[in-house]
């Protein structure tokens, strides 16, 4: 008797639809094919259609006793199956004809979900058909057609393994972010006495930390927190690293209702080290999880800016990530039945590593640690050069100063300028070069700082003391584009790839005479970073451009050629010239640091007012060029000099 859709005037129809469907599905011939004019395909398609687009409506459906189902309660309960996976409904597709056994048909369909983290999870499922009384095939529908091992009421969920995020190395491939002491500073409620107190004396012990060491504490919300929280709970203050705390330990240790808890914390060698080239580790925040659905989730962590945010990816890995069966327990909430139906292991990140020098930045960053303006210093070493060092002052959070600033170099220019006046052979050392007082140029007049004048005097002695209006009458012999030339040459305006954003510098080309005398002496429209001029103070001790380099693995698919050998006799009058600016020029509180120091100092005007001026510092020691930058410095001798004496002194012999 072939099998027929049950009709409601058939008062056994039930009884009968399932003895049918279980000879149908033991008998052993199986037919290919299709009965009724569209065959099964087509409600195997509307149903894998309506599954994804939650609409059921357009397919017949029962249960495998044969009793119609409504679609909405379909809809409802894979729904419910799919738990935690419900918002991203699977790719589901039918793999060949379905095949049919009298009044049965079998269809084979692929489930495909997209996991978190662009992890697939693909199977088959078994999808049956009954053929009814009215031609047409019903789906017959149970909980197994989403997962073999799914029963009524059990709810698919995700677990989720973050993985080991792995580490940013030094130059030596050590990790630059290890594991390190920290004391949390927290209020137990039930053991203050006088709140306001309490924040008064916390307050002022905060403020006596380094600033190197914590950031600005903001305790305004802490007698609130304190009367929210239960009698006996830990309300956390601050994270201190351990070298902080200790130095305020005497202060708070014994005030009431204060509690400490030591732990370890991911963290870099100190506070300010290298923080805007390396970035920060961070929980996940709104705007992660906003951009990035599907790679992010609540208490993740995410690197935020520099190398941290560039590489994120690889440094964090793939996630691991099971799919396993829950089942509502009493009171309704869901417990885990130890059905693990799908596991994807944590994949490692990779680390990056670094030119970084932990010595260097670390004197880098003592030698700002006292500046309270926005500055920038920048150490490469002359033989390859590797950034050793990129530090920045204050300044708000990531901002890398070291690497992106845009400003004009000042008389530091000068080195540039030099070196073009000296290929061209429009200067000697001891060539006499005049340096008026004032030198006027298409109606623009120049001077010098101080107004100062040397009379005619060895060009030698124009660059130490960095004579303005010696190298404004010089500008014509430059030509237009003969500084441009000269930076170029040194590597600045190149196409420099090092794995993070940089500003190679804008040299100013053309333009009026006044402009061009401007420009000598690194006023006028040329801007330039730190970095940049470090990497042309390099050039000239190592006696080519080298593009500076901050990434070894992965090493930048791009890096600049390097340049053309610098001609010899130009660079060695201009290095005797940058050691005279330290011995007996504008740089001459350097002379008694150890080792021979190069350099040319630097002042450089950024708006109308010849008060307001930025200064410079750049020079080398041994196999180290540095460059330093301070915003609104004033006179270099006051500001970027001492900083490099800092530096320096700081810094082991190379």
């Amino acid at each position: 008797m072939p099998l027929s859709y049950p009709r409601p005037h058939r008062p056994n129809h039930a009884r009968r639809l399932t003895a049918a469907l279980t000879t149908a599905l033991l008998t052993a011939g199986v037919l290919a094919g299709c009965s009724g004019d569209d065959g099964p395909q087509s409600s195997v398609d509307a149903f894998l259609s309506g599954w994804r687009s939650g609409d059921l409506q357009a397919v017949g459906l029962i249960d495998p006793t044969g009793n119609k189902l409504p679609s909405t309660e379909v809809t409802r309960e894979i729904k419910e199956l799919s738990g935690e996976l419900a918002a991203t409904p699977p790719t589901l597709k039918r793999r060949g004809e379905p095949k049919v056994t009298k009044d049965i048909a079998t269809a084979t369909v692929q489930v495909e979900w997209n996991l978190p983290g662009q992890a697939r999870w693909a199977y088959d499922r078994e999808l049956r058909l009954a053929h009814g009384d009215d031609d047409q095939w019903q789906v017959i529908w149970e909980p197994r057609v989403v997962h073999e091992q799914l029963t009524k009421g059990d709810r698919l969920a995700l677990r989720r393994d973050a993985g080991a995020r792995a580490a940013v190395l030094d130059a030596a491939g050590q990790p630059l972010v290890t594991p390190r002491p920290v004391v949390r500073v927290g209020v137990q409620p039930d053991g203050v006495t006088d709140i306001k107190k309490l924040v008064k004396d916390l307050d002022g012990a905060f403020k006596a930390i380094r600033p190197a060491l914590v950031p600005a504490v903001d305790l305004a919300d802490l007698p609130e927190r304190v009367a929210e929280a239960e009698p006996g709970a830990f309300v956390e203050v601050v994270s201190l690293r351990e070298e902080a705390y200790l130095q305020i330990k005497p202060r708070i240790y014994d005030l009431d209702g204060t509690k400490f808890i030591s732990a370890k914390v991911d963290l870099a060698p100190t506070r300010e080290f290298a923080r805007a080239v390396l970035g920060t580790v961070d929980p996940a925040q709104a705007d992660d999880l906003t951009a990035h659905p599907d790679r992010y989730v609540a208490g993740d962590l995410v690197g935020h800016g520099g190398l941290q945010g560039r590489y994120d990816e690889r440094l964090r890995g793939a996630p691991g990530l099971t799919v396993v069966v829950e089942r509502p327990a009493e009171g309704g909430k869901l417990e885990s039945t130890g059905t693990e139906l799908f596991r994807r292991e944590p994949q490692p990140g990779q680390t990056l590593k670094t030119t970084l020098d932990v010595a260097a930045q670390n004197a880098a960053d003592g030698a700002l640690r006292a500046e309270s303006r926005r500055s920038a210093l920048v150490a490469l070493r002359i033989s390859d050069g590797a950034v050793l060092a990129a530090a920045n002052g204050p300044g708000p959070a990531g901002e890398n100063l070291a690497f992106t600033a845009q400003v004009p170099p000042g008389s530091t220019f000068k080195v540039v300028s030099t070196l073009g006046l000296l290929d061209r052979g429009a200067v000697t050392l001891d060539g006499p070069v005049a340096c008026p007082k004032t030198f006027t140029v298409d109606g623009r007049s120049f001077k010098n700082s101080d107004n100062f004048e040397l009379g005619s005097v060895p060009f030698r002695t124009d660059f130490a003391k960095s004579c303005n209006t010696a190298f404004a009458s010089l500008a014509p012999k430059l030509g237009g584009d003969g500084l441009a030339a000269a930076g170029r040459a040194l590597g600045l305006e190149g196409q420099w790839d090092l794995g993070t954003d940089a500003f190679t510098g804008k040299v100013s080309t053309g333009g009026s005479l006044a402009e061009q005398a401007a420009a000598s002496f690194g006023q006028g429209t040329t801007l330039v970073s730190p970095l940049a001029m470090a990497g042309a103070t390099a050039a000239v001790a190592r006696g080519r451009f080298e593009q500076p380099k901050l990434l070894l693995d992965p090493a930048p698919a791009k890096p600049a050629a390097a340049g053309e050998q610098l001609k010899p006799e130009s660079v060695a009058a201009l290095r005797s010239m940058m050691r005279e600016v330290v011995t007996s020029g504008t740089g001459s509180a350097l002379k008694d640091v150890p080792g021979e120091v190069y350099g040319k100092t630097g002042t450089a005007e950024y708006d109308d007012n010849p008060a307001h001026t930025h200064a410079w510092f750049v020079g080398w020691r041994g196999d180290v060029a540095f460059a330093v930058f301070v915003e609104k410095g004033g006179a270099s001798t006051a500001s970027a000099v001492p900083i490099a004496e800092r530096f320096l002194r700081a810094l082991p012999p190379s």
